[in-house]
């Protein structure tokens, strides 16, 4: 009975240490020089799996990439088609208003009623324009700078300093802190005795808007 015992216990101790060495290999590491076939293939398997779930993550996340580039796109096409779109809203009412007053003048003959009209129209449009930034700027009496006054004529005058707005023809226009159309003015020149000091006509502010462009 106690031989028994023994050889059981012998056989216990066997599987166990069988056991243990299995574990010891199967955690060990894998050796490309020592490796078999099935754990070449077993590698093989492994690699190929992680590769295409690498393909299939790259797949997805330039799909994504597309989508975003094609919504972006849309929007930056969006913006630009209704960029102004609040602008000519507001100025709807300026021409309701216009036509208003042609409908007016075509039943009254009184032309200062419609000068009336015409006057508020011009106020409502100058305010419409300037709560988008677009306000005019004086140039009369101003000296003359190209950067904002396109000269037309010159004027020869001992009234008005040399080089000076004496007249605008047009009034002039900045779109908040950039100039949207230059002044057409008229310049004075001293007279000949004192050596009149002319305009560089290629240096007005619409032939430097054409440079610009």
């Amino acid at each position: 009975m106690s031989e028994e015992r023994k050889f059981n216990g012998n056989v216990e101790e066997s599987a166990q240490s069988m056991n243990g060495e299995t574990q010891e290999q199967t955690q060990q590491p894998f050796d490309p020089n020592s490796a078999t076939v099935e754990e070449w293939k077993a590698v093989l398997e492994e690699r190929e799996a992680e590769i295409a779930g690498l393909k299939d993550k790259l797949l997805r996340q330039t799909a994504e990439m597309e989508n975003t580039r094609k919504r972006l796109e849309r929007e930056r096409t969006e913006a630009i088609t209704f960029a102004n779109e609040n602008l000519l809203r507001e100025l709807l009412a300026v021409v309701d208003n216009l036509e208003r007053a042609i409908q007016h003048a075509e039943q009254d003959a009184d032309t200062q009623q419609l000068l009336e009209g015409v006057k508020m129209t011009h106020k409502h449009f100058l305010d419409t324009l300037a709560r988008f930034g677009c306000k005019p700027f004086e140039s009369e009496g101003k000296d003359f700078d190209p950067c904002y006054h396109e000269a037309i004529v010159q004027h020869e005058t001992e009234e008005h300093p040399a080089n000076s707005v004496v007249q605008e023809f047009q009034k002039g226009y900045m779109l908040h802190d950039r100039l949207l159309r230059p002044a057409m003015v008229a310049v004075a020149k001293g007279s000949r005795t004192s050596g009149p000091e002319e305009v560089p006509r290629e240096e007005s502010a619409a032939d430097t808007q054409d440079t610009t462009r």
